[in-house]
């Protein structure tokens, strides 16, 4: 994983390895006409004890990690709202929707949920299609079935 976090230690981004350029693309996007300088540490983020403990099956380990997110608004909105979805439940597009408050920003609330920059913590893996089927992420559709599975969330709701 590609962790990215701010001098407070705040994760600004977090994303799979195999994603780098994706990752630094969504931070242009989220803080236009601002500097953004990555480099590596020798120091553990300290997101990382979190990261290693729900890879280890303590899905919650994650839950009260500190963020920090550019973006607008709205999408803001809809990147606070996957923190209300719980491990080893799915919600569809549509339900996310409803839940802040914008029934008629389906498509919108799909975008915003594949802007995510901090997978994972900010569960976006966790919003899946209204016939309960695995739709887009970013990741790889194979991830979010792998993520589903390791948080329980497989086959609870139909989802095969």
């Amino acid at each position: 994983m590609l962790i990215i976090t701010d001098a407070k230690g705040q994760l600004r981004a977090l994303d799979w390895h195999d994603h780098e350029e994706r990752m630094r693309l969504l931070l242009r996007r989220q803080y236009p006409g601002q500097p953004v300088r990555l480099r590596e540490t020798r120091e553990a983020s300290a997101a990382t004890p979190a990261l290693l403990a729900y890879f280890a099956g303590d899905v919650a380990a994650v839950d009260t990690l500190p963020v920090a997110l550019g973006g607008t608004d709205f999408q803001r909105q809809v990147w606070l709202a996957l923190r209300g979805i719980p491990g080893g439940e799915t919600i569809s597009y549509r339900e996310l929707a409803d839940h802040i408050g914008r029934p008629a920003a389906v498509r919108a609330v799909g975008l915003a949920n594949g802007a995510n920059p901090v997978s994972i913590v900010l569960p976006c893996h966790r919003v899946i299609g209204s016939n309960r089927s695995l739709t887009g992420y970013g990741g790889g559709l194979w991830r979010k079935e792998w993520l589903l599975r390791h948080e329980g969330g497989m086959g609870q709701r139909g989802l095969f």
